[in-house]
């Protein structure tokens, strides 16, 4: 008796893999954790809703204008400082490098004659130079950040006061003060330097979440060896990150020259630490690879809600600087746990 033939098996289909997420989602969560934003928005609507109850003038649109013209000259640091802490280094010579682009584009415009857009040209060619000797002396001698820029700070304070004899300068042309001049929105007065930071931080914003180069920048920040086996130039990326961050020095010089009406000497003093507490209260991880600019504006504007709205309250300046303290050691140790905690 002939075996019947057993019948074919029916292919068995592989499991089901779960869909792929879009690239483009994937990218959002590791550049943007949602956490990183959430909570300093939370703090910056918090303080708003807190010192309105105690100043009926601060809910005013004329009062918010001032806050951003506070805060766009360290604003405009601060982008520059986000992008090197993204690369877990940071910047301690940034209000110096600043102090000095100012005070070199007013004196070649006024003392000099020059032309005051190539006197511009100069002062941010100077921060960009700045930036250029910051990023060699890390990435050819390895030297750590907080060591070079510490010593860069200094040295630019002290040819800062050398090249201006500690003198203010004074008399600048209408050019060099462009961006301090006003537009109106109804009754609000708004600064053309205002317009020109936020517009600063949108290009940035763009850069970082959608070319190549911007997300290299997050690459060597996570882990530099690594990037470094996929390919990345990590020495060429921290350089040009670092000269990048002196070119929106420069530009945060001319608008300091643009609100101030003068080239200040003595100024940026202390704003490399405000910068740093706008980045470190922004979500920025000082451990780097992790944040935003979007981030660092919200910090930024968290600095200058509480020194405003403490003004108006009559608050004592010495308060505001322990306020501001407080708040970046709470930032710096959520960080600290965060973390530890991935």
């Amino acid at each position: 008796m002939n075996a019947q033939p057993k019948p074919a098996l029916a292919p068995v289909a592989p499991p089901s893999t779960p869909a792929t997420p879009p690239a483009r989602q994937a990218r959002w969560q590791d550049v943007l954790p949602p956490a990183a934003i959430l909570g300093p928005s939370i703090a910056l609507l918090a303080a708003v809703i807190f010192f309105a109850t105690q100043s009926e003038r601060f809910l005013t649109g004329q009062n918010f204008s001032l806050i951003l013209q506070q805060v766009m000259v360290v604003g405009v640091i601060a982008i520059g400082q986000t992008l090197i802490i993204l690369t877990a280094g940071i910047d301690l010579s940034c209000g110096m490098a600043m102090a000095l682009g100012s005070v070199v584009l007013t004196k070649f415009a006024v003392d000099h004659g020059m032309d005051p857009y190539a006197a511009v040209a100069c002062g941010m060619a100077v921060c960009v130079l700045i930036g250029y000797v910051n990023g060699a002396l890390v990435t050819s001698i390895k030297l750590p950040p907080f060591i070079v820029t510490l010593g860069t700070m200094n040295i630019a304070f002290a040819i800062t006061q050398i090249y201006s004899q500690a003198q203010t300068v004074t008399g600048l042309p209408e050019a060099m003060t462009f961006f301090g001049n006003t537009f109106r929105i109804g009754a609000t007065s708004i600064t053309y330097g205002t317009v020109l930071m936020l517009g600063l931080y949108l290009l940035t914003w763009l850069f970082l979440r959608e070319t190549a180069p911007g997300r290299h920048v997050y690459a060597v920040g996570n882990n530099p060896e690594a990037a470094r086996l996929t390919g990345i130039a990590t020495s060429r990326v921290l350089v040009g990150v670092y000269m990048v961050a002196g070119l929106f020095y420069g530009i945060a010089a001319l608008l300091s020259v643009a609100r101030m009406g003068v080239g200040d000497p003595q100024g940026g003093q202390t704003d490399n630490l405000d910068s740093i507490t706008a980045v470190v209260l922004g979500g920025t991880s000082l451990f780097g690879g992790r944040g935003s600019v979007v981030g660092t504006l919200i910090g930024v504007l968290i600095v200058g809600v509480f020194r405003n709205g403490l003004t108006l309250m009559g608050v004592p300046s010495v308060y505001q600087i322990l306020v501001t303290g407080i708040l970046v050691i709470l930032a710096v140790a959520t960080d600290q746990l965060t973390h530890k905690k991935g």
